[in-house]
C-alpha cells in the first residue's frame, strides 16, 4: 500500500435508494417537483401531499461529532437548547464539504435517506418524536427535486438497515429561534 486513503464509494443514487426501500418491503410514494431549498419553498409545492413534512439539519459539535437532526418543518430549534436536549455542546452547521463526504448530498437535499451513504456510521441520528407519531413522513429522496412519503415504521427500518440507531427525542422544547 502507498499509505493513501482509498477513495470513498460514489454516493447512492435515487434508483439505488428506491431499490433498497423495495427490498426492505417499505412502501413509499414519490412526487417530483422543481428543486426547493427551504421549507418555505416546499410549502408552495405541497399540494395534496399528506403527512408530516420535515426538515433535516446536518450539524457538528465542539468535538466534531456529526449529527443529523430530523424535525417537523415548523419546529423551532435553538442550537444551544437542542445541544442540551441531545447531550452535546456548541452545535453549528457542518460544511457542505462534510455534508457531501459523509451523507453524499448537497445543501437543500439533507434527508434521513442520505444515511444510505454513511456506511461507516459517523453520523448520529436524532428524530423528532412527533414524526414517529405521524401516519406518514415526507423527505427528499437524496435530491431536492422530489419528495418521498414513507410510514415512520418504514423510516425506522431503513435507518436501522443502514446501521444507525436513532435517538427519538421530544424536540418541542428545543427553543424559540427558528431554523
Amino acid at each position: 500500500m502507498n499509505g493513501e486513503t482509498p477513495p470513498r464509494p460514489a454516493p447512492a443514487t435515487q434508483d439505488r435508494l428506491f431499490a433498497l426501500l423495495a427490498e426492505l418491503g417499505i412502501e413509499t410514494t414519490t412526487h417530483r417537483h422543481r428543486p426547493v431549498f427551504t421549507v418555505e419553498e416546499s410549502r408552495d409545492l405541497r399540494g395534496l401531499m399528506p403527512g408530516a413534512h420535515c426538515k433535516s439539519l446536518f450539524l457538528k459539535d465542539k468535538k466534531s461529532v456529526l449529527w443529523l437532526v430530523v424535525a417537523l418543518e415548523d419546529r423551532k430549534l435553538d442550537l444551544k437548547a437542542l445541544g442540551a436536549i441531545i447531550g452535546s455542546a456548541r452545535l453549528s452547521f457542518a460544511s457542505p464539504d462534510r455534508l457531501m463526504e459523509y451523507l453524499g448530498v448537497i445543501p437543500g437535499s439533507v434527508t434521513p435517506f442520505a444515511l444510505i451513504n454513511d456506511r461507516e456510521r459517523h453520523v448520529r441520528v436524532i428524530l423528532d418524536a412527533d414524526i414517529i407519531a405521524a401516519d406518514i413522513a415526507n423527505f427528499h429522496p437524496l435530491s431536492n427535486d422530489a419528495t418521498t412519503a414513507i410510514p415512520p415504521g418504514g423510516l425506522l427500518r431503513f435507518i436501522s438497515h443502514c446501521g444507525h440507531e436513532p435517538q427519538i427525542v421530544d424536540l418541542s422544547g428545543a427553543g424559540e429561534s427558528a431554523i
